[in-house]
């Protein structure tokens, strides 16, 4: 299934919504893209990049009206249905972060290490407006990428509190899918590894890979 892949646009970023991220970083110090006006065109996209900070976390970004909007999701996405996952709306990012992956400086705001977990394309569902539904607190979409595919839902429960769901499909499944796959979709590597090749904190980030052990044992179930 590729559903995202049907639905192509032509977008341009808007500045609009990128203040709150422009005010909290300093490009000279940090790596991340600084927003600037670019075109955008084809299948809109989503990324999940896996973040060690403070804590471990997991941000859920999806392309709508010209960024990307955001959410921290503390325990990662989970392919059960019965699973309600928190996803903790943030500021918008500029569409170019989402090939980010690197070392945010320590000191500098969400300071660590990120992973480009996974990546893809992504359509709303019943063809619905994704910036209206979003504004209405619940959007229904379908995510084509290298780990998450098929129906998901995002509902608002008051204030920055989202639910991120799976919807029951073919690619429903009680596998922890952040213990079996652990790993960047994009360099295969994990988050100590994205560390050391950037001069980060090696231990820092070692506390957000999986036990290799764990992991496979997780992967047999």
């Amino acid at each position: 299934m590729a559903p995202a892949t049907k639905t192509r646009r032509s977008r341009l970023t808007s500045r609009q919504g990128l203040d709150v991220y422009e005010r909290k970083r300093d490009f000279k110090k940090t790596p991340e893209p600084a927003p600037r006006r670019v075109k955008g065109t084809g299948p809109l996209k989503f990324v999940v990049q896996k973040h060690r900070a403070t804590a471990l976390h997991y941000d859920f970004r999806l392309e709508a009206g010209g960024t990307l909007r955001s959410w921290a999701v503390p325990k990662g996405p989970s392919l059960d249905p019965k699973q309600k996952r928190l996803a903790m709306e943030v500021e918008d990012h500029p569409l170019e972060y989402a090939s980010f992956e690197g070392i945010i400086p320590e000191g500098e705001y969400g300071g660590g290490t990120v992973m480009v977990w996974d990546e893809g394309h992504w359509a709303p569902m019943e063809d619905a407006d994704p910036v209206r539904a979003l504004a209405k607190g619940e959007l229904r979409l379908l995510l084509d990428g290298k780990k998450l595919k098929g129906s998901w839902t995002l509902v608002n429960t008051g204030d920055r509190r989202w639910l991120l769901m799976k919807r029951k499909d073919e690619y429903a499944s009680t596998e922890d899918i952040t213990v079996t796959q652990p790993r960047s979709v994009r360099t295969k590597r994990l988050l100590a590894d994205i560390a050391r090749d950037a001069g980060g904190d090696v231990a820092k980030a070692a506390t957000g890979d999986p036990k290799i052990k764990k992991a496979r044992a997780a992967a047999k179930r």
